[in-house]
């Protein structure tokens, strides 16, 4: 094992002992580093001071502490009174993916990993998705080992530590992660799209956006030139690439007859069928030319994206058609859980009888609806703020027949709402749940939500 880096030499304080902070805690103790953990929850910090031998000290009194990096969990707010304190007393304050690349690029477990990282408001589990499976395709070829890591698959650490070597991370990184990140460069980093969310967190959009953008500082860039946020966060990147549904131009990856076709190089290059991807509609053509356009600059041959995106299936309530009957497909995109994302999930649909509503949590649904109105043939509303939906849907989409749900059974709602849908839908017609809000009014999570609508529609439409 090669030399800890220098930040790792001294006394390391972890914030918090969740999930994230045990992971760290792990590997620092297999490392031997000198490791202190802070948290409020004592119950916890005996566990790992029992499994680890680490030393603990209470949040509140964590601050008084003599310690030389402090590696936090991303759940902890940039202005937890710990963080800023000993931010303002000078020690560097790094989070748990911060920490793993330090680790990876001093060679502590062999030669450096190349890193591809995925970011952006939505789309970012998909399209991270897909480029693992071009990069396992490209193996074949390479015989580097690619993984998805980060917020889907397997932890950092357990890929830097993996037998057999894993060559290629695939990362998706949220906005909290970059954050706490200052040395992370990737070998290819994308940023997908960017609307308003974790405001909470982050204190402003501009802050969660320059987080977000902090992808686009490695050897190569590529961001969604179809979507004005993302690129105005772009300018000025240097060696920054695109992605697009429509005709490429030079430095892109974008759609051409029905083909993805890549003119990232000088030359044109034919990569895969734009038809059939997963998830349906104009979303999941954008995750797959995000996916070819990252793995083209990392080196995968054409044959291989091609390869990877037919092998790729969707991930759950992110797309994918759970159920067609009578020419009417249904779509569950129940994560589309703010209107940024429902408007990527209504993209490249003509008909559709839309199912929405739950938690708005303040977020207007009135751009959506207008932008989408002559799409929108007919609407469920459903969940605690249908109403609000229903107010939109009124007053822009006129034409559309609206059902109101009024019940807040979990179940019973989600029958009532697709036996709605099918007195609207007909052949042809796509049925969608995308509700554009969140699920805990009336669901455990998004994907009880999308369960009880796949249930739903097998049920109702047996003959």
């Amino acid at each position: 094992m090669t030399e800890l880096p220098p930040s790792l030499r001294g006394r390391v304080l972890v914030a918090g002992a969740g999930v994230s902070g045990r992971g760290c805690v792990a590997m620092l103790a297999r490392l031997g580093v000198d490791t202190t953990v802070a948290d409020s929850n004592e119950l916890a910090l005996q566990a790992l001071a029992d499994d680890y031998g680490v030393a603990t000290v209470s949040a509140e009194s964590a601050a008084q502490g003599d310690f030389d990096l402090v590696v936090t969990s991303p759940g902890w707010r940039p202005d937890s009174p710990l963080l800023v304190a000993f931010q303002d007393a000078g020690v560097e304050v790094i989070g748990d993916v911060e920490l793993a690349y330090r680790l990876d690029r001093a060679g502590v477990f062999g030669a450096p990993r190349t890193w591809l990282v995925v970011t952006g408001t939505n789309g970012k589990t998909t399209t991270t998705g897909m480029l693992a499976q071009i990069m396992l395709a490209d193996a074949t070829r390479t015989g580097q080992r690619a993984l998805a890591v980060g917020n889907i698959g397997v932890s950092l650490f357990d890929a830097l530590t993996a037998t057999p070597r894993v060559d290629v991370l695939c990362a998706e990184l949220s906005s909290f992660q970059l954050h706490w990140s200052s040395q992370l460069r990737p070998d290819v980093g994308v940023l997908l799209n960017l609307a308003e969310d974790h405001l909470d967190w982050h204190g402003s959009f501009d802050a969660y956006a320059r987080a977000k953008a902090k992808v686009l500082s490695g050897e190569a860039a590529v961001v969604g030139k179809d979507d004005a946020a993302a690129l105005s966060y772009a300018a000025g990147t240097a060696r920054v690439y695109g992605f697009t549904a429509a005709e490429p131009e030079q430095g892109e990856v974008g759609v051409s007859a029905g083909r993805l076709v890549s003119r990232l190089a000088a030359g044109r290059e034919d990569l895969a069928s734009a038809e059939g991807i997963e998830p349906a509609g104009l979303a999941g053509v954008l995750d797959a030319a995000a996916a070819a356009s990252v793995a083209r600059m990392a080196g995968a041959a054409p044959q291989s994206i091609e390869v990877g995106l037919s092998a790729y299936t969707v991930a759950g309530h992110r797309g994918a058609v759970v159920h067609q009957a009578s020419g009417i497909s249904f779509i569950d995109n129940s994560k589309a859980t703010n209107p940024h994302a429902a408007d990527a999930a209504l993209k490249g649909l003509n008909s559709v009888v839309w199912i929405a509503g739950g938690q708005l949590k303040g977020a207007e649904v009135d751009g959506l609806v207008a932008k989408h109105a002559a799409q929108i043939k007919a609407a469920v509303v459903i969940g605690v703020d249908r109403q609000e939906i229903a107010h939109a849907l009124a007053a822009h989409a006129p034409h559309a027949a609206v059902d109101v749900i009024e019940s807040q059974d979990p179940a019973a709602a989600m029958n009532a709402g697709v036996e709605a849908a099918l007195q609207h839908a007909e052949a042809g017609d796509t049925v969608l749940l995308a509700p554009a809000a969140a699920s805990l009014d009336m669901y455990t999570g998004m994907a009880q939500r999308g369960d009880f609508f796949a249930a739903a529609a097998r049920e109702l439409t047996r003959s």
